[in-house]
């Protein structure tokens, strides 16, 4: 077992994770000279690739003198943190990889501690030295603080560090003596990472990961803690409750490169995938088929959001969209629920409503724009957070916000945080910048990042993590502005835009088709008006100067999904379809609004 170490990769988002492990598959000669792979290369879904983001955690295995290394590439984002939670559990050791200007960020702390509550070893990488400005010197200083800080025992502290650049290629002990290649890091992990410890006895694996193949159904993927697995061989498994079912393994695959392969056994220590068990959920265990053990469950952060989803009844149902049954909808969720270990599905009093609960609007934003990709058509409600009560005392999520912007500007910064019921903790300079340190009800987030971005010119970079759960803050003052609510079916008309631009901004182009009841732009009150942009101009015979100026129109204002999501008020929905994002009343007609007033 000496010639295998599993490592797992963990950084706050855009700190290079994926980066580094492309050349580290180069180096170890994964591909062949002629061959062009392009860059993350394991960010390989469609929407990975257009947010720059890891959203769900990869394998890849290569070899490096003599020895086989697993790596697990994670998502940087909190909101991602249930897959980072499950795969911690296949590793024996974290590359943790840290900005050499930035420093520690917060998705880094979180991420951290969970590796250090396991007890793995760290292995400090600190990453993009080429940056000017930087101090990585500082950083290093920072990293042992926060380990400090976390609780890391002696061993952890003593942590090795390697400088360098993984876009460049290179990695070295020394900052200041750039090498040409990146040997010097897998050195560190061969040296600093244990192989895994085996304990006698008979076969135990946790199931900590998912696949799907459309010939061999359900996958499951973990590393086995001890014993040997052989293909053919009967198993039992054993459920989180403790029930207890009979299997056989059918095959057996452990993953070499970017793929699987195909092999006879298994020896403890190894990360593999086993095809031909039924009926498992991520943390239940395979065991022996006659004394089976289990082993302790993966323990998941709760969400701590919700979102109403329901199938579209808007007049253009169907136009888009393959699937848009409330059937259709159920199902899919369902099969989500089996891979996304940190979201959960809750039921309402409609056949057609269901309540899905995430870890923020990102999480639940990617299985949406997924599920559009897919080809359904469904509505949206207003993210809301989820209130608990705690010993007879209202409580809401706070989280942990760090703003980095241009210094001029972080007066507005803490102007907006401060009247959604932030508390400033700390307010750092770093050159021209300043990094500021809030803690902020989760509900004071929904929103935040539009306004900072307008008013900072699209320089404010925004982080934040969940910390717990305290007493409620008090109302949160919502959007200002009230909609413009188109009264009409039929195509927004040029001219009428023209003339109602002095009410608000339009969220439609001049000929898109509209219905009545959808939100066509913001009203520049507070209250909901409604308009008609489908009337056209009068052709008449009668003559009078000044009356054919040209239409002027400025452009509209366009969401994409997550600005959709968090503009909207508690009586709109979002109208999601493979090709359309729209926003409208739940109630259509201005009789039924004023009926039921939300």
């Amino acid at each position: 077992m000496e010639s295998i170490r599993n490592i797992a990769i963990i950084a706050h988002v855009d700190h290079g994770k994926t980066t580094l492990v492309d050349k580290i598959m180069y180096h170890c000669q994964l591909f062949r000279d002629n061959e062009n792979t392009g860059d993350l290369i394991l960010d390989n879904n469609d929407l990975e690739r257009e947010r720059g983001i890891t959203i769900t955690s990869k394998n890849v295995s290569v070899q490096y003198k003599g020895t086989k290394i697993n790596i697990i590439d994670t998502p940087g984002h909190a909101d991602f943190g249930g897959e980072v939670e499950r795969v911690l559990n296949m590793a024996d050791g974290v590359c943790l990889l840290v900005d050499a200007f930035e420093g520690p960020m917060p998705q880094t702390r979180f991420v951290l501690q969970k590796a250090l509550d396991l007890g793995l070893k760290p292995c400090v990488v600190i990453n993009k030295v080429d940056k000017e400005n930087c101090t990585p010197e500082e950083v290093h200083e920072k990293v042992f603080d926060l380990m400090f800080e976390l609780g890391a025992t002696e061993e952890q502290l003593d942590f090795p560090t390697v400088y360098g650049s993984a876009k460049n290629n290179w990695m070295s002990d020394d900052f200041r003596n750039q090498t040409t290649n990146i040997e010097p890091l897998l050195d560190m992990v061969i040296a600093n990472v244990p192989a895994p410890k085996v304990s006698e006895g008979t076969p135990q694996m946790l199931i900590t990961s998912l696949d799907f193949s459309a010939f061999t159904g359900r996958i499951a993927i973990g590393r086995l803690e001890r014993g040997v697995l052989r293909e053919g061989m009967p198993i039992s498994l054993v459920k989180r409750d403790g029930t207890i079912s009979k299997s056989r393994i059918k095959e057996l695959h452990t993953f070499e490169g970017l793929g699987r392969k195909k092999v006879q056994e298994v020896i403890a220590g190894d990360i593999c995938a086993i095809i031909g068990v039924e009926g498992f959920e991520i943390g239940d265990t395979i065991a022996d088929y006659e004394n089976p053990e289990a082993l302790a469950s993966i323990a998941i952060d709760e969400p701590t959001m919700s979102m109403l989803f329901t199938i579209n009844d808007s007049p253009f149902f169907g136009k888009e969209g393959k699937f848009v049954t409330s059937r259709h909808i159920r199902d899919r969720l369902n099969k989500e629920l089996e891979k996304n270990l940190a979201m959960k599905l809750g039921e309402t009093d409609s056949a057609d409503k269901f309540m899905v609960f995430g870890r923020g609007v990102l999480h639940l934003s990617v299985l949406i724009e997924t599920m559009r990709r897919e080809g359904y058509e469904l509505q949206i409600g207003q993210p809301q957070v989820i209130i608990k009560e705690i010993d007879g005392k209202k409580c809401e999520p706070i989280e942990e916000l760090t703003i980095d912007l241009p210094e001029n500007l972080s007066g507005r910064a803490v102007e907006f945080v401060t009247i959604r019921k932030g508390e400033m903790l700390s307010m750092e300079g770093k050159g021209e910048r300043m990094i500021i340190k809030f803690n902020i009800p989760s509900r004071g987030i929904i929103g935040l990042r539009n306004q900072l971005l307008t008013a900072t010119a699209g320089e404010a970079i925004m982080s934040h993590r969940f910390i717990g759960y305290e007493p409620f803050k008090g109302t949160i003052p919502g959007r200002n502005n009230g909609s413009l609510i188109s009264m009409e079916n039929g195509k927004a008309i040029p001219y009428s835009i023209d003339k109602l631009q002095d009410r608000g901004k339009f969220f439609v182009n001049p000929n898109d088709e509209i219905y009545e009841g959808q939100v066509i732009g913001e009203n520049s009150r507070s209250d909901d008006m409604s308009v008609n942009v489908t009337k056209m101009k009068k052709q008449s015979n009668v003559r009078s100067s000044g009356n054919d100026e040209k239409a002027r129109i400025i452009p509209p204002i366009i969401f994409s999904l997550e600005e959709a999501l968090e503009y909207i008020q508690k009586d709109e929905y979002v109208e999601v379809t493979p090709k359309s994002i729209r926003i409208r009343k739940i109630y259509l007609t201005e009789t039924d609004r004023k009926r039921f007033k939300i």
